[in-house]
């Protein structure tokens, strides 16, 4: 098949790539900044540059067309501060790609959705995919999602195909430098991790965590299937607050998540950290999620648990691993190299 990849250079992107590379596609990759050599394992026949947030019909159109397949998975982070250019590029984005595939008659739309886009939950009985996508209202990102999933309501008609993969946390190794720039402040170096004293946080903390690879088989199996509508992705059990602490080393002292999101709020509008209190609210508000549809009808199984994921994501995080994009790039602060950052030599400030 031929498949174009938007946010090919991502966490997802670069595992779907690699995953995708293995069978006999030709794959067109998409990202606003391409990289400049070769994405080990999953290099695409083709890259273009498209900037999602802007890109005409007519752009996205030639890149779509005679495509089998666009499997979409550019999606925003960062600047947390700049919703409007979040919303263009998750939301937008998505109208973009959506409405594209229906002009250049791509039969097969695969949007990257996320657990992010369900509504809060009664308990803590995992859900399948009939619960309600009205995402959580304090979470931009959540609410960002549940306009995706609106999008694709509406394009269910337009195109033969549509499905939508809603992973839990995703993590890899190579995305350790891009989780440090996301989640802990950049004048804090990376191994600072190995020093925490204590964690502090709620004891109730329950999450469902996917391997980034897991989650590219399953792209790679709804792909061969041509499998339509909703599919969970998670390893189970989910992560818990005491696998979190095991994992860092560090006895967990709990805190109450309503004690907590006033310290990270202050440190949030101080841009003292790039994370707002809309992620402690998705932690605490979104439910576990139940994945036996992508296992039944896909075949689907992860191949590495929850704990698994996190310890080689946070042995990623501490060692700054990186990857050949410009999205996992080497972490640095204030312009230094990733081995000052392993020394603990840190300057003013991350870089974006």
């Amino acid at each position: 098949m031929r498949i174009v990849v938007t946010g090919a250079t991502g966490n997802i992107g670069t595992a779907v790539l690699r995953r995708l590379a293995r069978e006999d596609h030709e794959l067109v990759g998409v990202a606003r900044r391409v990289p400049a050599g070769p994405v080990a394992g999953g290099q695409p026949a083709a890259w273009r540059s498209l900037d999602l947030t802007r890109a005409s019909a007519e752009a996205l159109v030639r890149v779509l067309a005679g495509a089998d397949a666009v499997v979409h998975l550019a999606w925003g982070f960062q600047p947390s501060h700049d919703l409007r250019y979040l919303r263009e590029l998750g939301v937008g984005g998505t109208r973009r790609v959506v409405a594209a595939a229906a002009a250049a008659r791509v039969p097969h739309l695969v949007h990257m959705s996320s657990i992010g886009a369900y509504s809060p939950r009664r308990d803590d009985t995992p859900v399948d995919e009939t619960w309600p996508t009205d995402g959580v209202p304090t979470s931009r990102y959540s609410r960002h999602k549940a306009a995706a999933e609106r999008i694709l309501d509406g394009a269910e008609g337009a195109l033969p195909t549509v499905t939508r993969l809603r992973p839990g946390i995703v993590g890899q190794h190579a995305a350790g430098s891009a989780l440090l720039r996301y989640g802990v402040p950049g004048l804090v170096p990376a191994r600072a991790l190995a020093w925490l004293p204590v964690l502090p946080l709620d004891r109730r903390l329950a999450i469902p965590v996917v391997h980034a690879d897991d989650v590219a088989d399953a792209v790679a199996r709804v792909l061969d299937r041509r499998a339509a509508g909703a599919f969970n992705l998670a390893a189970d059990p989910p992560l818990t607050a005491p696998d979190i602490a095991r994992v860092l080393g560090a006895p967990l002292v709990h805190v109450p998540s309503a004690a907590l999101r006033p310290a990270m709020a202050a440190a949030w509008h101080l841009r003292l950290q790039q994370v707002d209190t809309g992620w402690l609210d998705m932690a605490f508000a979104l439910p576990l999620i139940d994945s036996t549809r992508a296992r039944t009808e896909l075949g689907w199984s992860p191949t590495k648990d929850a704990v698994a994921v996190f310890r080689e994501v946070v042995d990623g995080m501490r060692t700054a691993a990186s990857g050949p994009t410009a999205v996992l790039r080497p972490r640095t602060v204030a312009g230094t190299t990733r081995d000052a950052l392993l020394h603990g030599h840190v300057g003013r400030r991350s870089r974006p």
